[in-house]
């Protein structure tokens, strides 16, 4: 990429209204020798970002602080929390950090570029996900969490749309990610209201919330993925904002083997404690994709390999 001297719209906002979008123009320079490529989203407090690093020499994701958050006490230490959550986490289902700017007018996080596309987006347009691809992605998954609940650590917010499908499938966003000794004291719901468990709902009065909301958050995911549905969905914004807090979700039916249906409906339990273990619930996918046959492609024949 060559960089070019594009202004930064953000940077000429009103200072009495701040801009909550930076508007930043192709090749323009986020900070020294990175450079802006293209928006890919965004959500409350960041903007996510195509860009090229010119050290790494290889396209990366920034996810930086709105503008108008730059100097916002709480969301800086937010950002820093996640850094250090990064730093500790080394696994091949999580998405990596390569670099952090935590101080001066563009504090962000370097993420790692991940070719694929999101697994909610799969859903959105193929619908269910066959179970070839739905075995192994359930086992990588829980590999993940299972790391995570060794680390003391609960991702907070396992669904489609952080699911990034490549081999092997990528679980990203850390943003909310917190070690269990901090949720201890939780009051408020945290996480995405259709894919959040009983406890990260009510913690005040279900909790506490430990590394089983992420099982919870695995077993909603594969719930949809199986479906092409959210197992608890809100279609009338004035029906109760958790459904999961008062009923279970419809059983599952279609091609899925039954021992599969069953472990999405235990994850899914209301109960944290008859919930699986991450390690229980792999062992069961273990054997189901030991059994998935396999195919070796050798110019137009195809070999099956059991």
């Amino acid at each position: 990429m060559v960089p070019t001297d594009a202004p930064l719209s953000g940077e000429a906002a009103d200072a009495e209204s701040p801009a909550k979008d930076w508007g930043f123009e192709e090749g323009a320079e986020l900070a020294l020798g990175r450079f802006f490529v293209r928006l890919l989203g965004g959500g409350e407090r960041y903007e996510s970002l195509l860009a090229w690093d010119e050290r790494l020499f290889s396209l990366v994701v920034v996810k930086i602080l709105r503008p108008h958050l730059v100097h916002d006490a709480h969301a800086l230490d937010g950002l820093a929390d996640e850094v250090r959550m990064l730093e500790t986490l080394r696994h091949p289902v999580l998405v990596r950090a390569f670099d952090a700017v935590l101080d001066g007018p563009r504090p962000h996080v370097v993420l790692e570029h991940l070719e694929g596309p999101r697994l909610s987006t799969l859903i959105r347009k193929y619908g269910p996900v066959e179970r070839e691809q739905l075995l192994p992605l359930g086992l990588q998954l829980l590999s993940a969490v299972h790391y995570l609940a060794g680390k003391e650590i609960v991702h907070l917010d396992v669904k489609p749309s952080n699911i990034i499908m490549g081999a092997p499938a990528r679980l990203i966003d850390l943003s909310i990610a917190q070690p269990v000794a901090a949720l201890a004291g939780k009051r408020s719901p945290i996480g995405t209201d259709a894919y959040m468990a009983p406890e990260q709902c009510d913690p005040a009065n279900r909790g506490p919330v430990t590394s089983a909301a992420d099982v919870w958050g695995v077993g909603a995911t594969l719930y949809h993925a199986t479906s092409g549905r959210m197992p608890f969905p809100r279609p009338d914004p004035d029906d109760a904002r958790f459904p999961q807090l008062a009923q279970a979700p419809e059983p599952l039916t279609g091609k899925v083997p039954q021992e599969v249906r069953d472990l999405v409906m235990a994850c899914l339990d209301s109960d944290q404690g008859a919930r699986p273990t991450p390690e229980e619930a792999a062992g069961v996918l273990e054997l189901l994709v030991d059994a998935l046959p396999r195919r070796l492609v050798l110019g137009k024949f195809r070999v099956r390999v059991r």
